[in-house]
């Protein structure tokens, strides 16, 4: 069955997460490793608020009271600091732009439910998506085998003409036990999504220079 959709992760695919900011921090303030991100990502309040329940301003403050309940000291607002160096992935919104058309694209994130606001008017970049299916929208998050199924279905095409893409092997995995392909994509080893789609034959017709 050729391959007809495409479907992107938003953190670590779209946008860059900055590990590196993390670690930089992290080691500023001598705290441990990845302690920043499981603060914030690790808690049950942010697993809830991913399926659209609870406050996104509440699960901040509670991260950053975590932050200081680990450091055993006050602490600036690290969090904050981290996520302000987030960026789009260049290359990768550049390729997206050059997949339409033919290729049907959707996102499919674990997220709050500003994500769809933070595509439109913070990044500008929902016009690149026919679909975007958020987590926190429909009370389902990955990797549930179920959300993909429903990504597809979105797209009004079948799980096998559909290839996900993720920077976490859990949901890659997840995305081929529901009959996807998928490419496990981390921006941090230097991967070519480009050089990855090709592998798949998905290319764009007109390729840059």
């Amino acid at each position: 069955m050729p391959l007809r959709g495409l479907i992107f992760d938003y953190g670590g695919v779209l946008l860059d997460m900055r590990w590196d900011t993390m670690r930089a921090l992290e080691a500023e303030y001598e705290l441990a490793e990845r302690v920043i991100a499981q603060t914030l990502y690790g808690s049950d309040t942010w697993r809830r608020l991913a399926v659209g329940v609870g406050d996104r301003d509440a699960w901040l403050e509670e991260a950053h009271s975590e932050l200081e309940r680990v450091a055993g000291r006050p602490m600036p607002r690290l969090h904050d600091r981290w996520r302000e160096t987030q960026r789009l992935i260049a290359p990768n919104i550049e390729l997206i732009r050059r997949l339409r058309p033919p290729y049907r694209t959707a996102v499919l994130s674990n997220a709050d439910n500003t994500l769809s606001s933070r595509l439109r008017d913070r990044y500008q970049i929902a016009d690149l998506f026919d679909d975007v299916v958020c987590s926190a929208d429909i009370a389902l998050a990955k990797p549930d085998t179920r959300i993909y199924a429903l990504a597809a279905q979105r797209l009004d095409l079948q799980p096998a003409e559909c290839v996900f893409v993720d920077d976490m092997e859990g949901n890659v995995e997840a995305a081929r036990s529901a009959g996807m392909q998928a490419i496990h994509f981390r921006i941090d080893r230097g991967d070519s999504l480009a050089e990855q789609f090709a592998a798949l034959g998905v290319e764009a017709a007109n390729q840059a220079p």
